[in-house]
């Protein structure tokens, strides 16, 4: 068995509106094992880059976490996360855990040049002695991360570059302190689907040649066949299967799960229309009680209105929330 790198339980976020508090996530659980690629997958809206971002503190006001643990264990020991203070996470955040968001135009300051915003990551870490030096480093990364001409690119500004170029200049700062975590949120939204495949083979090529663990937030179940080890899918603010990505695609166990994997169109059969789920997400200020996902469930009854579905292990590491399975 792999050790385990992260270690999350009961992680809660509301967001404090003017509409009513906005239960964005509800005791969400999951571990991350080293090595692995961990997807978190679901439709928009149902948590999955708040959960990524409450791993270290960014959850920015309105938002708070309000209840959870998140252990992180390193060369140094294991830490709860959400109790250290604001230096201490800076320490980690960028260093040993780093992010791919998923707009690299807004992820990247438009006032400098790409080589000096990745020069930055490493001075701020204390990985270079100074600015000067960082550029220089920061060219071997545009290489590696196959920036064309890297050398020029360097001193490029973010507006001077295409959206493949930004998105490679994001993991190249991701990257840059050899992180022992990447977390890669939605990294190929609004990207062309040839530049989709290239930033995706990236990052699983940087993934084997740091020995780096990726958790990897997206919407696209191909993405998720192509790229993860294990797989948490999420409704409405809550992990609702959790288990390894042959499980999941072979016996999905939740009617939820078992929706997305039917709206996937499959190039070998040919069919008139793809199903799809009816319904619409809940409102998560005012949340359906017992199971989120019983108003849009065929299977739903009266006690999945009315109770809530624990997370058990049904299977070998194959985990369910779901009155109906079992």
């Amino acid at each position: 068995m792999k050790s385990k790198v992260l270690e999350v339980r009961d992680l809660t976020v509301h967001f404090y509106t003017y509409a009513g508090i906005v239960k964005a996530i509800e005791k969400v659980s999951f571990d991350v094992y080293m090595g692995e690629t961990f997807a978190l997958v679901g439709e928009t809206g149902c948590g999955k880059s708040v959960t990524a971002r409450a791993l270290t503190q960014l959850i920015e006001s309105p938002g708070r976490i309000v209840g959870g643990e998140v252990y992180y264990t390193s060369d140094k020991g294991r830490v709860d996360l959400l109790k250290l203070s604001e230096e201490e996470i800076r320490k980690i955040r960028g260093s040993e855990i780093a992010y791919i968001f998923q707009d690299p135009q807004s992820s990247l300051d438009p006032l400098y040049t790409i080589g000096y915003q990745i020069s930055e990551a490493l001075y701020v870490h204390k990985r270079v002695e100074n600015l000067k030096d960082g550029i220089k480093k920061a060219v071997e990364i545009l290489r590696t991360v196959l920036m064309p001409d890297p050398e020029k690119r360097v001193s490029n500004y973010p507006h001077e570059m295409s959206g493949g170029m930004k998105q490679r200049a994001t993991i190249g700062i991701g990257i840059s302190n050899n992180p022992k975590l990447l977390i890669a949120d939605e990294p190929t939204t609004a990207l062309d689907v040839t530049v989709q495949t290239q930033i995706l083979d990236l990052i699983k090529d940087m993934k084997e040649r740091y020995g780096a663990t990726v958790i990897l937030i997206t919407h696209d179940m191909g993405v998720v066949a192509g790229m993860a080890d294990r797989v948490g899918v999420m409704y409405a603010g809550k992990i609702v299967e959790l288990g390894d990505v042959y499980a999941i695609f072979k016996k999905p166990l939740h009617p939820y799960t078992q929706g997305l994997l039917r709206a996937v169109p499959n190039p070998l059969v040919k069919i008139e229309r793809l199903e799809t789920i009816p319904g619409t997400v809940p409102s998560l200020i005012n949340p359906p009680e017992g199971c989120r996902f019983s108003p849009r469930c065929p299977l739903a009854s009266s006690i999945c209105r009315e109770k809530t579905p624990e997370l058990v292990e049904l299977e070998d590491g194959h985990f369910v929330a779901c009155h109906n399975v079992g």
